[in-house]
């Protein structure tokens, strides 16, 4: 691991501004991504900034109905509380599928969003990966593939996002807050948090230089039947091949988020449309202008098998 500087910030707008001030520089809470980048120096940033003092460990609910998650919520937390298991079931499943739990009680509720892509050459130094060193190429492109994007990728990256709980947060109509240096706050809805890879995959999400993540909002709960299905190479501690995170009304109209086949959450609100039709043809708007390799052409046929089998679960 490479030598860095360190402070605790004492507020969202300073720890913003010395992230921005001092360059290079990252903000550290939990770790359980970033620690792991820096130790195999993927990440090798010349300055944390310890954004655990800041008041951002609360669930409140918000005027509106719904609930405001403080960035510093931990997973085990999120997943326990009364409120989100009652009317936000699908985050509280997303979030037990995920990691272990004492990665989950670490994790926070903002780095779970930022996870870093799990790709086997992201994290093999020895391989070319434009999410790693910009221009010098993909080596997942012609290797083995079984566990990347069948959408959404592009010439310079075919990797998957991680998370599990993102998946949730988009079909749930999440809201991200934010600080800027400045000290001006913003809100990001969940779909535009995340970027496709086009030319620059190292640019991963719309956060400018130095914005840090205070909270995310969810809306009033909309009911419904929440299901989390995560499909993976074994029970515990892996990675999803795919994820479908579904929510089901009882007219069988609905919304459906899919994890491990594309850069981002993947949603097409189009496809939802289609679900009182079946999964079939919620899978035929979903993977419009897919592009998957030899190895994962799979994850079409079984993003399609594990959609019918939540919408035949929901129907009890």
């Amino acid at each position: 691991m490479k030598s860095f500087t360190y402070e605790k910030a004492h507020s969202p707008a300073a720890a913003a501004s010395a992230a921005v001030r001092t360059g290079n520089a990252k903000f550290i809470a939990g770790g359980t991504n970033l620690l792991d980048l820096m130790k195999l120096e993927i990440e090798t940033p010349a300055h944390l900034i310890d954004v655990n003092g800041l008041a951002f460990d609360k669930i409140e609910p918000t005027p509106e109905g719904g609930l405001r998650i403080g960035a510093l919520v931990r997973n085990t937390t999120l997943a326990a509380d009364e409120r989100v298991r009652r009317d936000y079931s699908l985050l509280s499943r997303a979030l037990l599928a995920g990691a272990s739990g004492q990665l989950r009680n670490k994790a926070t509720t903002a780095g779970n969003l930022l996870q870093r892509t799990r790709c086997p050459y992201f994290y093999d130094t020895n391989q070319p990966c434009n999410k790693r060193t910009p221009g010098s190429g993909c080596a997942a492109i012609g290797g083995v593939t079984r566990q990347h994007a069948v959408i959404g990728s592009s010439d310079a990256c075919i990797a998957t996002h991680p998370s599990d709980m993102a998946i949730a947060m988009r079909a749930l109509d999440a809201t991200v807050q934010t600080v800027r240096p400045d000290g001006s706050t913003r809100n990001i809805p969940i779909a535009d948090l995340h970027r496709l890879p086009g030319d620059t995959p190292h640019i991963e999400t719309t956060l400018a230089a130095g914005e840090l993540i205070t909270s995310v909002t969810l809306p009033k709960p909309i009911g419904g039947t929440h299901i989390y299905r995560k499909v993976r190479d074994r029970a515990s501690y892996a990675f999803a091949l795919i994820s479908i995170g579904a929510i089901i009304q009882r007219d069988g109209t609905g919304r459906v988020a899919v994890g491990g086949i594309a850069h981002k959450p993947w949603r097409v609100e189009a496809a939802e449309a289609e679900m009182p039709r079946g999964a079939k043809s919620v899978a035929a708007r979903l993977f419009d202008g897919a592009k998957p390799t030899r190895d994962n052409a799979f994850k079409l046929a079984l993003v399609e098998r594990t959609l019918a089998a939540v919408l035949t679960e929901a129907k009890g």
